[in-house]
């Protein structure tokens, strides 16, 4: 495990900046919808199915956009709110990233620590570095209350029952083989302590299968703030209580 720390020059923000979820995803997207709306103005005979394909395309990558950008920041804010935190909860995100969800927690834990781990990859996320993470905690005023650590989720260097929280964004899919995923759920589950709360955002086909590997919880949709292009790439909110 290696611990990121603020010991050394940081990036000047203005605000925390949580950069674009697969960045190459909305790019190749949004490329094709232009790449179809040219071949409109150019090819007769197809140009209406051409034009309402760019159409469908260009909108599916501002829904993306809007997504990455802002709608998930909205909602996480929500449903931290909906978690009643105290404030003083020792909390773990998986996947943290650039800090979207780790930096929300830690504004609701005034005498608590947030703690993010990620491997960063920038396929995963644009810009992906412990360092930006830190500079966006110091942008939000948390930054004593953030540690950022680079670790595999399916094996977290933590005690049985260390956290009374645990969240997770978009990051568990991400894990190539079912397996692994699985594995870094139960991980998830093993740090919680006894009437924690587990959180985890994904998409829908996996949040399901997550609540079916450990037998609890229950899933929500988060709705269209939460799209990443459209309703088949939707997002479910997996919540459990773990039992004692």
């Amino acid at each position: 495990m290696t611990k990121h720390r603020n010991d050394s020059p940081l990036p000047r923000l203005q605000g925390p900046r949580y950069g674009v979820d697969a960045p190459a995803f909305p790019a190749t997207l949004g490329a094709a919808g232009v790449a179809c709306c040219l071949a409109a103005v150019r090819w007769r005979p197809r140009r209406n199915a051409m034009a309402a394909a760019g159409t469908v395309l260009i909108a599916q990558t501002g829904i993306y956009m809007h997504t990455t950008l802002h709608g998930k920041l909205r909602i996480w804010r929500r449903e931290l709110d909906r978690a009643g935190l105290k404030g003083d909860e020792q909390l773990l995100d998986l996947g943290c990233g650039r800090g979207a969800v780790l930096i929300e927690a830690a504004r609701r834990l005034p005498t608590g620590h947030a703690v993010g781990v990620d491997l960063w990859s920038g396929k995963d996320q644009s810009g992906n570095r412990p360092e930006v993470t830190l500079a966006n905690a110091a942008a939000a005023g948390v930054a004593d209350r953030v540690d950022v650590h680079t670790v595999d989720m399916t094996a977290l260097p933590f005690a049985d029952g260390s956290f009374d929280v645990v969240t997770s964004a978009m990051a568990i899919h991400n894990i190539p083989s079912p397996e692994d995923r699985y594995r870094a759920v139960d991980e998830a589950m093993r740090v919680l302590r006894p009437g924690g709360q587990l959180l985890i955002a994904d998409f829908w086909p996996m949040a399901g299968k997550y609540a079916a590997h450990i037998g609890q919880g229950t899933l929500r949709g988060l709705g269209p703030g939460y799209w990443y292009g459209g309703p088949w790439l939707g997002t479910t909110l997996l919540h459990a209580v773990k039992k004692g």
